[in-house]
């Protein structure tokens, strides 16, 4: 969902197993399969491996398949009450948890904290979660930074215990600030960290956090030795096989972005078979399949990846919300296949999937309203802008300020291509400019294009192409390797007269389609050009 957030056609749908059969292959997961976990606890000595399995697991985000490990653990041992605490981490996933998840979390706190943990470090961990679900029907923003004070205080008591420092590494770096360039809490994550990752070579969570740690632009380099491990120690996980694709993309790898994601499915879909309950994370690793195949050539496989989910079961999404996936992922991937491709026609008949309540509905209008605008129907972009302003008007009456907020920026990306349809480029410009400076890089399929490229783009139909340049060149800054700005760049240096400069990220354009069958126009322009180079 937009807002919270081999190929499919070779992967045959996998057949449900009988629930024993699942249970079965649950229990068998191994160390091999999870990763290496060190976790002590005061519980019964039985519980002790499965305890440090629900830890493996929950470093690899399989939340439903932990909760049912530590529930187990609860079964064995009923005076456990670090299990109740494993119980409660499932609840707090990649947003936080709602409602409904801080309910359930705080139950399960209650029950931990009645059960009178030994240990005092036991207990500083109930505590540190109990931060995050007291008070499930208060409205307090500062949880976050309660959790992260907690965790602080056990990782300085505690030195040595591993877990510790992994989760308030994890703390800093979901604390860090977007609107922060200097990425500071990031920075103090990444050496505590980088320690373990050299201690314990075999620890899931490690790997895992050093790739969100160093997952922006400028950082993301130093995260390629946690990707390429990452997906050996939890090869069972498939958000372990997904994650690395973070960095690859960040960093404009396509194949191994691709490999990685195709990975995460196939795994995706065997969970499905064993009743782990993780089928859901292969949505995630789609958005950025679909992603590298289009920026790699590969169009008509992100096609047949388009198609291929409209079959697929109903099941849940990974972040364990109300959402339905599937109708999500329908409308995040073919806005972005038609604006990727500036199939502008295709894109003004975009069908609508979800109504002027749903957020996602967004990213339908904004691909008709651009297609339109760029095709010179100022009508039918004018129309799917109003939709859009009726949709954030909606949003704002039901409270849902970030579904609202992203909304409401898609609305001035419309206008800036009526303006610049209408020859109003300087208000067209302006429009952009404050979106572009908010650009963070984009490697998924999640229906926008970045800013700085629309602004390529509207200065090289404005013919001044030496602006057009920067921008293009500003963008790869953040997203490198990205198709449209990559062949951008291109041309906008064969328009400024400077041949080898275009030949230089034309080369470049041609080398990463290599092993794709696309017929896009801007790669048969940068073949032509490289050709008549040549002989020249």
């Amino acid at each position: 969902m937009r807002f919270i957030t081999p190929f499919l056609a070779l992967l045959s749908y996998v057949s449900m197993s009988p629930a024993v059969d699942g249970q079965h292959q649950h229990d068998a997961l191994t160390e091999q399969q999870l990763g290496i976990v060190h976790f002590p606890i005061s519980c019964n000595a039985r519980v002790q491996k499965q305890f440090e399995k629900g830890v493996a697991l929950l470093h690899s985000f399989a939340f439903d398949t932990a909760e049912a490990t530590f529930r187990q653990v609860a079964q064995d041992d009923p005076r456990c009450a670090m299990a109740h605490w494993g119980i409660a981490t499932t609840f707090s996933r990649w947003a936080g948890p709602d409602d409904k998840q801080r309910k359930r979390g705080w139950e399960e706190i209650e029950i931990a904290k009645s059960l009178h943990a030994p240990t005092a470090r036991e207990r500083g961990y109930i505590a540190a979660e109990e931060a995050i679900y007291a008070h499930p029907e208060k409205k307090d923003d500062k949880r976050g930074e309660k959790y992260l004070q907690a965790m602080k205080r056990l990782y300085r008591r505690y030195p040595d215990d591993h877990e510790a420092a992994a989760l308030y590494a994890l703390a800093l770096e979901e604390s860090d600030r977007d609107d922060d360039p200097t990425h500071a809490k990031r920075k103090q994550a990444a050496p505590i960290l980088e320690k373990l990752f050299l201690i314990e070579p075999q620890h899931p969570g490690v790997a895992h956090y050093l790739i969100h740690t160093y997952d922006v632009p400028g950082m993301a380099g130093l995260g390629l030795p946690a990707a390429r491990r990452y997906a050996q120690i939890a090869p069972a996980a498939p958000h372990a096989l997904h994650m690395p694709s973070h960095i690859f993309a960040r960093l404009g790898m396509w194949r191994e972005d691709t490999d990685s994601n195709l990975a995460s499915i196939a795994a995706s879909r065997s969970a499905a078979a064993t009743h782990m309950g993780d089928e859901g994370h292969q949505y995630h690793a789609m958005e950025f399949l679909v992603y590298a195949y289009l920026q790699s050539g590969r169009e008509q496989e992100a096609r047949r990846v388009i198609d291929d989910v409209k079959t697929l079961p109903k099941m849940n999404n990974m972040y364990n919300t109300d959402f339905d996936p599937n109708i999500s992922a329908q409308v995040e991937y073919s806005a972005s296949y038609v604006m990727e491709l500036h199939h502008w026609k295709d894109a003004v008949a975009l069908p609508s999937l979800t109504d002027n309540e749903d957020g996602d509905s967004s990213l339908t209008y904004k691909a008709r309203a651009i297609g339109a605008a760029r095709l010179g129907d100022l009508q039918t972009a004018k129309l799917n802008l109003a939709s859009i302003q009726t949709l954030h008007q909606n949003l704002l009456k039901k409270k849902q300020m970030g579904a609202a907020n992203a909304v409401d920026e898609d609305s001035r990306v419309v206008q800036a291509w009526i303006d610049h349809a209408q020859s109003k480029n300087d208000a067209a410009l302006e429009l952009l400019r404050p979106i572009a400076a908010k650009d963070h890089g984009l490697f998924a399929t999640d229906g926008d294009t970045p800013a700085h490229e629309m602004m390529g783009d509207i200065l090289l139909d404005m013919n001044r192409p030496e602006v057009a340049l920067e921008e293009y060149e500003t963008e790869l800054k953040v997203s490198p390797n990205r198709f449209n700005s990559v062949y951008g760049a291109g041309h906008a240096a064969e328009m400024e007269n400077h041949a080898e400069k275009a030949a230089i990220y034309y080369r470049q354009l041609v080398a990463t389609c290599a092993s794709g069958d696309s017929t896009r126009p801007e790669l048969a322009h940068a073949r032509e050009f490289l050709s008549t180079l040549a002989r020249n």
